[in-house]
């Protein structure tokens, strides 16, 4: 078969170049233009999908490999000429994508860096300017927080050394030490790993894995490339540093593996069949004493010199000559040979396919190209204020909409379950730390937005409060409610009750007022982003005028900041009138119980009077009487006072004290005397318990009500007509400034112009690409 224009120069038998193969590779490259073209058109289009983040096709070879592995050392031999920043450690920052062109005609290397800002514009540097360039990017990055860019250093290269190739030198991948100590190098290497494997993600691109072992049975630039080409079946495996493997084998079987590895050994398909094995002699090129090179053509000689060598010493190990086809997996010109050959197979393939896609996409930039010039022609007062009237009458329709219950935002994207619903809004938790489990509350694991998800926080609000109980109280906290009348220093017990109460009410519910404004307040403000979303699927987004989209956004957050205020002040005067002054009426719903205690705590009282009548020597101590925390009388003290009323009254034992001496006794246990008896404990806390639950409930209704009507309702029906009167009075202030039309036209005609030489762009590819499907075709019907 005849050899393609831009193939490398081959070695002969012994290893030598051959002589007058660049004026072969002259002659052919001037005969076939269709080659030419090819590569020109691809490298085109790889620089269009780059600038425009089109997705196009573009066959290149992505260099895979470790630090140290010599990446950019391979890519410099298969270039012909020194440019990049090697060494140890991590020397690639930022990947670097070489369009490289064989011209004959190019003593030296021709180099165009591409512009970052506009890629469109390169400019001519030299070799130097190309690697102090690449070496102030590392620097610069090596300083920055993320250390690793994925945006790409192009450059075009002309050369007559160079293969028609597009080259992408990614950054080493890191294996870190463990310990605490390697946190910043374990997170540099997750970093580059996901770099690296965002760019293997590419179908189009053939991986060219680098491995620096002697032993195949150690993968490890494979294994992290298998995650992504299990099969190998677009993986050209590399090994690198032939020159320091070979004197570590002992014997020649060792050698036979390695340059023949068992399929065991390497799973999958990989292009070529079997490995390539390379050598870079070390040493850069410059005019100081620390440069080995003086020029590119001596760095070139020493690359085809180690290849002789290489293979000599793979001889003598091996104790036998090597056959054509082992000869063509050693050395850095066979695999160049082997890449330029394969990608060209790969364009050739992808011409037909490329077409169609340029196609779609000239149409795409078309439609955008008109939308454009369009959105320029509506650029009047009148258009404007009409486009700000219908966004708002459609944001409203959305609003409602998610209120009201729909389907169409996909809930895997702005739904939330009660978990991520308690981390960004807040979560219901009582003086005591304590809150709910999510999963004792109704569709908490269902990714909620809207009103459904407005629902479920109420839900859990009546949850959280209605399970509150009255927290504790201490024998201190009674004796001090007890306090000084300002009339008489008696003790007042249903005075203390309501002052522990109000007390213990106050504090418990105020933290769950404040906790549900916030939870409701964030779940309102999510409506907007869903509703944008709901415009954009609707094509009712007004996406070029931010200016006007940030005041609709504070406007309405504004609104929901203001009413949730408004709702909680109200909430609040509510709790605070139920905890100043205590109404009874509110605390009889469980009246019978309080009565049968009452009950007991009188017949206890009587038992008292009789027995310190009766047995004044006796001495009933509060320390030695357990606190009853409940409502039920002590069955055995009730016992005990009949009975003892019974044999007082039949045996006609003493006589008991007239009524007058009796209610002094009991002023003098419930009144005058501060001793905390057990029954004045009981007493007290039956009191407490019974305001603070009817608190509780009047609070749970109330503030349920009123976030219903002064914090749901007015988003219904206060905010259209907020929202409508902010923008009327916007429109009549400053209307250039609302929509930024100085600006927004600004920002249109760069658009235009860019949609123009994109279309120019797409057009002229476009056409090289159908030349070349057509010689291409007219080649095979003249075979």
């Amino acid at each position: 078969m005849k050899k393609e224009a831009g193939a490398a120069a081959a070695v002969t038998g012994d290893g030598k170049w051959r002589e007058g193969d660049e004026d072969e590779r002259g002659e052919e490259a001037t005969s076939d233009d269709s080659s030419w073209k090819l590569y020109q058109a691809y490298n085109e289009l790889h620089g269009l999908a780059q600038e425009f983040e089109t997705p196009f096709d573009a066959p290149a070879i992505l260099v895979v490999g470790h630090q140290t592995d010599g990446k950019s050392a391979l890519v410099e031999a298969l270039m012909g000429f020194q440019f990049n920043h090697v060494g140890g450690g991590t020397k690639t920052r930022r990947p670097i994508t070489l369009h490289m062109k064989y011209n004959p005609s190019c003593e030296l290397p021709l180099c165009h860096l591409v512009s970052d800002g506009q890629p469109s514009i390169s400019r001519q540097l030299s070799l130097p300017e190309i690697q102090v360039f690449i070496e102030a990017e590392n620097m610069r990055l090596e300083n920055e927080s993320c250390q690793f860019s994925e945006k790409e250093i192009i450059i075009l290269v002309e050369y007559k050394y160079c293969p028609n190739l597009t080259i992408i030198d990614t950054p080493g991948l890191i294996i870190p030490a463990l310990g605490r100590k390697n946190r910043i190098l374990q997170g540099q290497a997750r970093a580059v790993e996901t770099l690296v494997r965002a760019k293997m993600q590419r179908k189009e691109f053939i991986i060219l894995c680098l491995e620096d072992i002697s032993d195949w049975s150690n993968a490890t630039t494979r294994r992290t490339v298998m995650q992504i080409d299990p099969e190998l079946s677009r993986t050209v495996i590399v090994a690198t540093k032939l020159d320091t493997k070979i004197p570590q084998f002992a014997r020649s079987s060792d050698v036979e593996v390695f340059i023949k590895p068992p399929a065991c050994t390497l799973e999958g398909c990989l292009l070529g069949g079997t490995p390539f094995f390379t050598s870079v002699p070390s040493g850069r090129v410059g005019c100081g004493p620390e440069f080995v090179y003086r020029s590119n053509e001596e760095f070139k000689k020493a690359i085809s010199l180690r290849e002789m060598e290489d293979i000599a010493s793979l001889e003598d190990k091996l104790g036998r000559p090597m056959s054509k086809e082992e000869r063509s997996r050693i050395g850095v010109s066979c695999l160049k040979s082997f890449l330029e050959e394969l990608l060209r197979r790969r364009y050739l393939e992808n011409v037909p396919l490329i077409i169609p896609v340029l196609e779609k996409e000239y149409r795409s930039a078309t439609i955008k190209m008109r939308e454009t010039i369009q959105e320029l022609c509506n650029l009047d007062n009148v258009k404007l204020r009409e486009k700000g009237r219908s966004f708002h009458d459609s944001f409203l329709i959305k609003l409602s909409l998610l209120l009201k219950g729909t389907v169409v935002a996909p809930p895997d994207k702005f739904g939330e379950t009660l978990q991520d619903e308690r981390i960004n809004g807040g979560a219901f938790i009582g003086i005591d730390g304590l809150q709910y489990p999510p999963k004792i509350m109704p569709n908490a694991g269902m990714r909620l937005y809207g009103g459904a998800q407005y629902h479920r926080a109420m839900a859990e609000f009546r949850l959280a409060v209605g399970g509150v109980k009255c927290p504790p109280i201490s024998r201190e906290e009674i004796v001090n409610a007890c306090g000084v009348e300002d009339i008489h220093d008696g003790t007042n017990y249903s005075r203390t009750a309501c002052v522990i109460a109000v007390s213990k009410a106050r504090d418990t519910f105020e933290p769950f007022l404040h906790q549900l404004g916030q939870r409701i307040l964030y779940i309102l403000k999510r409506l907007l982003p869903i509703s944008v979303y709901l415009l954009q699927k609707d094509g009712e987004y007004l996406s070029s005028h931010e200016v006007f989209l940030r005041r609709v956004e504070v406007a309405f957050n504004t609104f929901a900041e203001a009413t949730e205020q408004a709702c909680r002040d109200k909430c609040m005067e509510d709790l605070m009138s139920t905890t100043r002054y205590v109404t009874w009426s509110l605390h009889n719903k469980n009246r019978a119980g309080l009565r049968q205690f009452l009950d007991s705590f009188t017949t206890s009282n009587t038992f008292s009077v009789i027995g310190h009548s009766l047995y004044p020597h006796v001495q009933l101590e509060s320390s030695t009487v357990p606190i009853m925390n409940d409502n039920k009388p002590d069955k055995k003290l009730m016992a005990d006072t009949k009975s003892s009323l019974s044999s007082h009254t039949v045996d006609g034992s003493p006589c008991l004290h007239s009524t007058e001496t009796r209610l002094v006794d009991l002023l003098d246990s419930a009144l005058w005397n501060r001793r905390l008896a057990p029954s004045s404990e009981r007493l007290v806390y039956a009191l407490v318990h019974q305001i603070f639950h009817g608190i509780k409930e009047h609070f749970l209704l109330s503030t349920e009500l009123k976030f219903n009507c002064f914090l749901l309702m007015p988003v219904v029906d206060k905010l259209p007509t907020l929202l409508r009167e902010d923008l009327e009075s916007a429109f009549e202030d400053d209307l250039d400034t609302l929509f930024d039309i100085t600006h927004l036209r600004s920002s249109l005609e760069q658009r235009k112009r860019e949609l123009e030489i994109e279309l120019k762009r797409i057009k002229r590819i476009k056409e090289k690409f159908k030349e070349i499907h057509e010689q291409l075709i007219s080649h095979k019907i003249h075979k």
